[in-house]
């Protein structure tokens, strides 16, 4: 009897070892426009020290999906991280909403160009000290900025930033032109200068049990508040296309980031692209719905497609009419606008999606209080390796 209560118990120690080898750890990333921001320097840095409710509301959202990696678009950057410390001190660190505080030991965040003043009239009113006129569109310095945290290292000194990339070296850049004449909207002298990124294209490695991932984080502009001219709209699809280059094979010589590294990701890098990207894949107001650069790249594994019951509930109350499957939206811009799918979490065919989805719950699901903190849905995906290719 004794022996064979022993071989059961090697039996079950063996059965589970062999189910963690099968078993591989998924690691979830996740996106989420918080809509952290303030129109005033310091102003979301105020608005944090006060137990902002819109803040308690994100925090219990990151609480309750709990993701490994994330990507906040629209959070104020400030030069000495006073915004993010108390962010993850009194948000995170503290239960929200009945949810239980999370930790990430790890985050990565650096300038933007929103709010950077060029100096030169970019939004034709005669002027170059407005809003418009900065790299991005922003009122002070870092306003709408990002940060990645993690709860796995992050190799800081290897990341790159590509916020000083000007939009004229991109090869075959869309220039805006006026439709009645031809002429290019910006003079020479100006268009030789302007950014492409509208905050920053940032690669961050992430450590993560799945290996180095690449996580490739941006949020291009709107494609909409401009004129005939389409400037922002020519920007959002360029800004998208950006990454579709940089996973590219061919030599990338024209292609530098911030340091002067010339060049773009390794054919054997595994990657995660992630993003508020303005962009709908069959709906909106997008160029050419850029986003299908993406979805549709040779390096992308896109068959997995987060929805959400809130989403297709919303849309209904809507009525607008949609191409696309309105359960996958992720941002809701009201009875005008209606909602769409413009936020975006991407693997690299080296990972494989074993769940994922959008927060969006329905009215009298959990959380269904809270999305109102934010216009858009966190997205996330848990991702393991596929064992067919490898990590960098």
């Amino acid at each position: 009897m004794t022996r064979i209560l022993l071989l059961a118990l090697t039996g079950l120690v063996l059965s589970c070892s062999q189910a963690s080898v099968d078993m591989p750890t998924a690691v979830r990333f996740a996106t989420f426009n918080t809509s952290l921001y303030a129109d005033s320097d310091g102003g979301l840095i105020a608005r944090l020290m006060n137990n902002d409710a819109a803040a308690r509301k994100v925090a219990a959202i990151i609480q309750h999906q709990r993701p490994d990696v994330l990507l906040l678009n629209e959070f104020d950057y400030d030069d000495e991280g006073k915004a993010i410390a108390i962010f993850l001190r009194d948000y995170l660190a503290v239960g929200q909403l009945g949810e239980q505080p999370i930790s990430y030991p790890h985050h990565f965040s650096g300038t933007v160009n929103t709010g950077v003043a060029s100096g030169l009239d970019l939004d034709g009113d005669g002027r170059s000290d407005g809003p418009g006129d900065a790299w991005g569109f922003g009122r002070h310095p870092g306003q709408y900025g990002m940060l990645v945290l993690s709860r796995y290292p992050i190799d800081a000194n290897s990341a790159r930033s590509f916020q000083h990339f000007r939009w004229a070296d991109l090869p075959d850049a869309l220039t805006p032109k006026n439709p009645d004449t031809g002429a290019a909207f910006y003079p020479d002298t100006v268009w030789q200068q302007l950014r492409l990124s509208s905050k920053s294209h940032w690669d961050v490695p992430i450590h993560s049990p799945l290996g180095v991932i690449h996580f490739l984080v941006s949020h291009p502009t709107p494609p909409v508040f401009d004129g005939p001219e389409n400037r922002n709209g020519l920007r959002n699809h360029d800004e998208i296309r950006f990454w579709a280059e940089y996973l590219s094979d061919a030599r990338l010589d024209w292609l530098y980031d911030d340091d002067g590294k010339h060049g773009g990701l390794l054919q054997d890098a595994a990657f995660v692209i992630a993003g508020d990207l303005n962009a709908d894949p069959m709906d909106g107001d997008g160029f050419q719905h850029p986003v299908r650069l993406l979805l549709d790249h040779p390096r992308v594994n896109s068959r997995f497609v987060p929805t959400s019951s809130g989403a297709r509930a919303q849309a209904a109350r809507y009525g607008h009419s949609r191409e696309g499957n309105t359960a996958t939206h992720t941002g809701d811009f009201g009875p005008s606008a209606g909602t769409l799918r413009i936020d975006y979490v991407l693997p690299s065919r080296q990972l494989n999606v074993r769940d994922g989805g959008v927060f969006w719950p329905a009215t009298g699901e959990t959380g269904h209080d809270w999305i109102d903190a934010s216009d858009h849905h966190l997205v996330w995906l848990d991702l393991t390796i596929n064992r067919n290719s490898t990590t960098e």
